[in-house]
């Protein structure tokens, strides 16, 4: 009987191929079910976890305290089998654009909110979305009505809770893994270290200027890192948020303030911030009723001392904006992938500070004496001569001034931003020589016309200050 030896190896092979097939294909099967099965629970697990009954909203009744407030019970008690697996599908586009280590790094992250708003929540939430497992809520404020046009996570049904039990369900229902510590608290720079515990990263979203520049200033002095939101109210074009260094902040009239008081306390630089160079729009703080001005004080009528109780203007995305931007540093900061060099609009600061310069010269020659220090700044500057006089002489045709210059209109009235015009160099001299030297009615030197802007220019800066102040 002839054998073929080497029909018989490729037989033995062929079936060995066949079984290794079998076998690959069964593990595979194994895992596409169990993958299936994990979603089907996951998905019928949420459906059960949206059909809890939510508290009913009465907006005639008063604001619950914290032990009275029932929310329903967080979608992680219901004991899914959330695997690492699912972990890493969900987060698949993060580990793609940080890679393993990044990931590792930015879930083994503690990050501390405080201030649960329009910025704070959104920020909150991508933080959440990207793969935070620690994160701790601090607010001791309430959803409201007014809250829901740029709440990240608030409902009507949210309306008299506390805004960080509001974005605490939400974050459990977004993520399994997450561990979230909401305290309806507020933080107090007495007690600064109990609520900062353990923080890779602070977020800064508060609206009191004094609770932020103490929470800045502690985290500064205790080297724990923080990254401040300054104002988002009475804006509306995105493309003036920048994310930049505290020193280099200038238009925006809260990061001024946050910035000089922070000065005074030996802090210069260090804090980066998202803010907005758009000057605040034709707006107000919507007034008080007449009858609350009638009951005292009306700083007495605030929550704590120093804070606004006159409603701000906000248009809902640029909180968001904001939010969104912290995050996103933050993030790129714990994966070890910092954005190396936020761009700050700081490229025309030689000019703003040359023509503060001319500025002071003009008045030195005016007074005839020495001046360390004009009434207005450098951000002073750049906001007359960008904003309000649109970087163009006041003077018709209103070209583009070869050399700008800042000048003061009225001889009779002090340096104030409101008598401060924009023109070319050759036209502030001839102002200062025909108007101040020789006693000449500004009107009278320029013309109806530019007397016209002028004082359009003025109304202009009148608002802002208003706004401001």
């Amino acid at each position: 009987m002839n054998f073929d030896l080497s029909s018989h190896r490729s037989q033995l092979v062929l079936t060995a191929l066949a079984a290794s097939a079998a076998t690959a294909s069964l593990f595979t099967a194994y895992s596409h079910h169990t993958r299936r099965r994990k979603r089907r629970d996951l998905d019928s697990d949420i459906l059960r976890s949206l059909s809890y009954p939510r508290p009913e909203v009465d907006s005639c009744l008063p604001s619950p305290t914290a032990a009275s407030i029932h929310l329903p019970s967080e979608v992680s008690s219901l004991g899914i089998d959330y695997d690492e697996e699912l972990i890493r599908e969900q987060l698949a586009r993060n580990y793609a654009f940080f890679g393993d280590e990044g990931m590792a790094k930015i879930r083994k992250g503690t990050v501390v909110v405080v201030g649960c708003g329009g910025v704070g929540s959104w920020a909150a939430v991508m933080l959440v979305r990207s793969g935070i497992t620690n994160i701790r809520l601090v607010d001791f404020d309430y959803v409201t009505l007014s809250s829901l046009n740029r709440h990240a996570t608030a409902t009507l049904a949210d309306v008299g809770t506390p805004k960080v039990k509001c974005v605490e369900r939400t974050l459990n229902q977004i993520a399994r893994w997450v561990h979230v510590d909401a305290r309806v608290d507020i933080w107090r720079k007495e007690e600064g270290g109990d609520l900062l515990e353990g923080a890779d990263w602070v977020i800064d979203a508060i609206d009191n200027i004094t609770t932020k520049v103490d929470l800045l200033k502690y985290c500064y002095d205790n080297k724990i890192k923080v990254f401040a939101s300054m104002g988002a109210a009475a804006k509306c074009d995105p493309t003036r948020i920048q994310i930049s260094d505290i020193s280099y902040t200038f238009y925006d009239p809260l990061a001024r303030a946050v910035r000089r008081r922070l000065r005074l306390q030996g802090v210069s630089s260090g804090i980066p911030v998202v803010y907005s160079t758009e000057v605040p729009g034709d707006v107000k703080l919507l007034p008080l009723p007449e009858e609350e001005f009638q009951k005292g004080d009306i700083k007495e009528l605030g929550v704590f001392d120093d804070f606004r109780v006159r409603i701000l203007p906000v248009l809902g995305p640029l909180p968001s904006i904001f939010g969104l931007n912290i995050a996103t540093y933050i993030l790129c900061e714990l994966a070890g992938k910092p954005i190396s060099n936020p761009l700050p609009i700081k490229g025309r600061k030689k000019l703003y500070e040359r023509i503060y310069r001319d500025l002071l010269r003009r008045e030195e020659k005016i007074a005839g004496t020495a001046i360390n220090r004009l009434p207005i700044d450098e951000d002073d500057v750049a906001l007359a001569f960008e904003d309000i006089h649109r970087g163009r002489s006041v003077v018709p045709p209103h070209a583009v001034p070869t050399r700008p210059a800042l000048v003061r209109w009225d001889p009779k009235s002090p340096l104030t931003l409101d008598n401060c015009v924009a023109m070319d160099y050759a036209e502030a001299e001839k102002h200062v020589r025909e108007c101040f030297a020789e006693g000449q009615v500004p009107e009278e030197v320029w013309g109806p016309e530019t007397a016209e802007v002028v004082w359009r220019r003025r109304e202009e800066i009148r608002k802002v200050l208003e706004w401001v102040m």
